[in-house]
């Protein structure tokens, strides 16, 4: 094991009690399992074809701290962070470093009455008939013996923030969640997300990510989601955070029969950000939405991977990536969908287009389909390229400027994914920021917590 892996290796061992202590049975079950996988393959390599694009190595080398004993920085009110999205309902859950915080969220009693959000370890604390249940979830969805992040996740999350929707229940006004990243010092954070949507439940989520202090963050995300028989889940992750975040999000789905879900993930601002998405369908007729949006400019780097598993017959996937990038800003698509020679009649699309607008940005792509059924219909493809010439001249020559032209063509560009996101407000105002993005002026944000990046 190379030293730095082991040196998260050695403060775990030297840690394990104190970990354990400020944790519950639920995750303390996970614990050696993760170690041994961690143990035994490490931190993933740039030689791995899963992360060749991502100094993993280089990432966790800086001298972060790690909060054990469950320090607390104080953030004394969220004034600042009122959603100015008009017509958003004001269901707001505050998500600080690596734990929900009750007394910061606002209009949570909103929700309807089952539906809770919120730490996983008061859940179960009040509710211990429910561990069974997510005791099969929870360390399931997210395999520890894949990816040697997602077991270091396993070895240090002391508590999760659970999302529960129970049978039957629809909520019809959409969730704000927002991730805030707060520290007096360098931080690795260790954020754990658990979503289980029962029978026949429904609920739409925004998370909104955003860094408040300007220091060195690695955040190490784990999110294992559950979407049951017949349920739908839309979820919108847009990143606004600070130029020196290192983000790492792994999210692990399995959806049962008939349901449906949405995923769409926009990284606007960001320093080094890593988003994998392990997704298996458990069931027929079911259906996935995957989507992103990545824009870069100065170094920014953005890296998506996605695994999507077909081994039931008739679902659907839509999978739809999108990267501009600008100065020496590099992207990275590695996306596979597996089809099992049991998944007759899967009906798979993968799709990535990129944008170049500098000489020295650069993307890296490369979908893959692995189809093992005869009766099926799937296709993927790829393209990189410049803003067309030929239109530039073309609005030009009726009377619109260059810069004007370069920005309407890029924000054409982006529509299809924009489309996705069916929180109109939310569209609009997404469309404003990528906006003001291309027209060179001072960087508009979504929301008025979006104005602290830097």
């Amino acid at each position: 094991m190379e030293s730095i892996a082991k040196t998260y290796l050695d403060l775990f061992d030297e840690n394990r009690k104190a970990i354990e202590k400020g944790s519950f049975p639920l995750m303390n079950n996970a614990r050696e399992g993760a170690r041994e996988d961690y143990s035994a393959h490490g931190l993933p390599s740039l030689r791995s074809e899963n992360y060749n694009r991502t100094d993993i190595h280089d990432l966790f080398s800086l001298d972060y701290g790690v909060n054990i004993n469950g320090v607390q920085f104080p953030l004394h009110d969220t004034k600042g962070f009122s959603c100015d999205v008009e017509d958003m309902p004001y269901m707001q859950g505050i998500i600080l470093n690596e734990r929900f915080d009750r007394n910061l969220s606002q209009g949570l009693e909103q929700l309807p009455t089952g539906v809770y959000i919120g730490s996983l370890r008061a859940f179960l604390t009040e509710h211990p008939e429910r561990e069974p249940q997510f005791a099969k979830i929870y360390g399931r969805y997210a395999e520890t013996d894949i990816d040697g992040i997602v077991a270091l996740n396993t070895m240090f999350a002391q508590d999760a923030v659970l999302l529960f929707v129970p049978k039957g229940v629809k909520v019809t006004e959409p969730l704000r969640l927002i991730q805030l990243v707060r520290a007096d010092v360098p931080m690795l954070l260790f954020r754990r997300v658990l979503i289980v949507l029962e029978e026949e439940s429904a609920i739409e989520v925004l998370v909104c990510n955003h860094t408040l202090d300007k220091h060195d963050f690695l955040v190490d995300q784990v999110i294992e989601v559950h979407v049951a028989e017949n349920a739908q889940l839309k979820l919108y992750d847009v990143e606004e955070s600070s130029s020196r975040m290192r983000h790492l999000s792994t999210l692990c789905l399995r959806q049962y029969e008939s349901s449906k879900v949405l995923i769409n993930g926009l990284t606007l601002n960001n320093g080094i950000t890593r988003n994998s998405y392990w997704t298996r369908f458990m069931g027929p007729h079911a259906e996935l939405t995957l989507a992103g949006l990545a824009i870069g400019t100065q170094a920014q780097h953005v890296d998506n991977f996605t695994y999507i598993s077909h081994i039931f017959p008739e679902c659907k996937t839509h999978e739809l990536f999108k990267y501009i990038m600008d100065d020496e800003a590099v992207g990275a698509f590695a996306g596979r969908i597996f089809v099992s020679a049991q998944a007759q009649k899967t009906d798979a699309q993968q799709s990535n287009r990129n944008l170049l607008l500098s000489p020295n940005a650069r993307v890296y792509s490369k979908p893959q389909l692995e189809i093992y059924a005869d009766d099926v219909k799937c296709s993927h493809g790829m393209t990189t390229g410049q803003l067309d010439e030929e239109a530039l001249f073309y609005m030009q020559q009726r009377g619109v400027s260059k810069d004007e032209a370069r920005t309407l063509l890029s924000i054409a560009f982006t529509d299809d994914v924009v489309r996705l996101i069916e929180l109109e407000p939310l569209r609009a105002s997404i469309v404003d920021v990528i906006s003001s993005r291309f027209n060179n002026q001072e960087i508009r944000h979504c929301n008025k917590c979006g104005k602290v990046c830097f």
